[in-house]
């Protein structure tokens, strides 16, 4: 009976505790002058555990237990500034290349003002995905290092969007990218593959500090940078590592902005309030739309549309392909309304072409029916350039019972050019011995052209000293003038033969 009594009595001390613990777990008053207060627990132990919710028949604290965990709080938090801090959970990093960077952002107040205001369009969504996956809050502030929230930021390296992928990381974590659209710059499908990769990392090097410098570095260089310190009997964590002094910096950055994130007072930096309310809603597409229709049925200025649908290339959304557009919570219903509602046309001007041969830019418009200058403009191409055969390109959409465009063209379109081939008529001096065969291999021809230029069978076989009209390309043609005078001719005339042979380019990738 009397242990009966001490255990009741000691569940009962137990409650007290944690109604004391609730009692204690206050959060601070309304913030002034438009900046946020800072967390005066954000860096402690207990802010970083998770709350503790009991399941089951409940025990005794002891007194080294009732310090140690969280309580979990009964108000949602005012703000996302204040949600991130929360969800802190990474270790501090604590040096003078973070005061650096502190210095660095506090001098510069415009720049952050215009950061901050730029992440509010996105800044829930990454916050709910990292809280649904049980990743650290500050992981939320790293496109302010990647790309100051922009996600139409490309690198000199090609690294694109907010995020900034890699061509080849960004296909490996499923980001299309094509003539239509870049997913690396769509938020919903790049943050995604963000948090995707940072897991990865995570799990491969167990810690945070070494998976973003591998974020920023590459995995296999972190790896070797590693096994380097093993073998040299030196520590492997992210400060002992020989690495690039942008991989060196990268960390202390976004610790810098975790710092001033989590007391903005400390340094006199004013954090726009950003509400704890998703910004957007995703909207399906059922047909083929010009993007300035779609911005137009949804009431939104279209700079502002393209800021949540960036990753769009041309000047149509193709349903196969992309559909899902994102607009602000409140215009979303406008859309669907205006959608149901629209009588004046088609919903897309333009449609997808594939060329059935390697062809100039004006002889792809006259088919198309386009102006040369309008078919560079719609389609990116430059000046002295090629489309090549199987290149699919945006012309006018005839007539309004078209078919929108197969998912197989959405998610597999390109666009591929090579290099316009100027060549120079000349004349050279056949050899004896000397076939159509023999000389087009001479000049890295094909028998076919030479012998169309001499109105001859491609079996011929030249005379010593016969002339052989050549076309050849411009630099070929000028070396051959250099060469003794028994190999060639003067130059007769310059002009621009009809190219029947696409010059290879080879894409150097990084």
């Amino acid at each position: 009976m009397e242990e009966r009594i001490q255990m009741k009595q000691s569940h009962l001390l137990a409650l007290v505790a944690a109604l004391a613990l609730a009692g204690c777990a206050t959060t601070q008053g309304p913030e002034s002058s438009g900046a946020l207060a800072p967390a005066v627990e954000a860096n402690t132990t207990a802010s970083r555990l998770p709350a503790v919710i009991p399941t089951g028949p409940l025990s005794a604290l002891k007194n080294s237990e009732i310090g140690s965990r969280s309580v979990a709080g009964l108000e949602p938090p005012p703000d996302l500034f204040s949600r991130i801090r929360r969800g802190f959970a990474m270790p501090d990093l604590d040096q003078d290349l973070v005061r650096k960077q502190e210095q660095w952002y506090a001098t510069r107040p415009d720049y952050i003002q215009r950061m901050t205001d730029r992440s509010r369009k996105y800044l829930f969504h990454i916050v709910e995905e990292l809280e649904r996956r049980n990743m650290p809050t500050e992981l939320a502030l790293l496109p302010f290092i990647e790309s100051a929230f922009n996600p139409q930021a490309v690198s000199s390296a090609r690294a694109a969007g907010m995020w900034q992928f890699m061509p080849a990381t960004g296909r490996d974590f499923d980001l299309k990218q094509n003539v239509f659209r870049d997913d690396r710059r769509d938020v919903l499908a790049s943050t995604r593959a963000a948090l995707d990769y940072l897991q990865r990392l995570h799990t491969m090097f167990g810690d945070w500090h070494l998976a973003l410098a591998a974020y920023n570095w590459g995995e296999g260089s972190v790896g070797r940078a590693i096994k380097a310190n093993q073998r040299a009997g030196l520590g492997t964590s992210y400060t002992e590592l020989n690495m690039p002094d942008e991989t060196r910096n990268y960390v202390p950055k976004l610790q810098a902005v975790k710092n001033i994130v989590a007391n903005p007072d400390q340094f006199r930096a004013e954090l726009p309030l950003i509400e704890n309310h998703p910004y957007f809603q995703s909207v399906t597409l059922e047909r083929d739309m010009d993007v300035e229709l779609a911005a137009r049925l949804a009431d939104v200025n279209l700079d502002d549309f393209k800021a949540l649908n960036p990753q769009h290339n041309r000047a149509v959304i193709l349903a196969a392909g992309s559909p899902q557009i994102l607009l602000p919570w409140d215009n979303a219903t406008v859309f669907k309304r205006n959608f149901s509602e629209y009588t004046r046309g088609k919903f897309a001007s333009w449609t997808a072409w594939s060329a059935p041969a390697t062809m100039s830019v004006p002889e792809a418009a006259r088919r198309t029916g386009m102006s040369e200058g309008d078919m560079r403009s719609v389609n990116s191409i430059p000046p002295r350039m090629l489309i090549k055969a199987g290149s699919v390109l945006i012309v006018p959409r005839s007539g309004t019972g078209h078919q929108d465009v197969t998912s197989h063209v959405a998610d597999n379109a390109q666009l591929n050019l090579a290099p316009e081939i100027i060549t120079r008529r000349t004349v050279v001096k056949a050899r004896r011995g000397d076939s159509v065969a023999t000389i087009a291999r001479r000049h890295n021809l094909s028998a076919g052209q030479v012998a169309e230029w001499n109105d001859i069978r491609a079996s011929s076989v030249f005379k010593a000293g016969q002339q052989v009209v050549l076309h050849l390309p411009v630099r070929a043609a000028a070396a051959r003038r250099r060469a003794p005078v028994r190999a060639s001719a003067p130059v007769r005339s310059v002009s621009k033969a009809p190219v029947r042979r696409a010059a290879i380019v080879k894409n150097k990738r990084r």
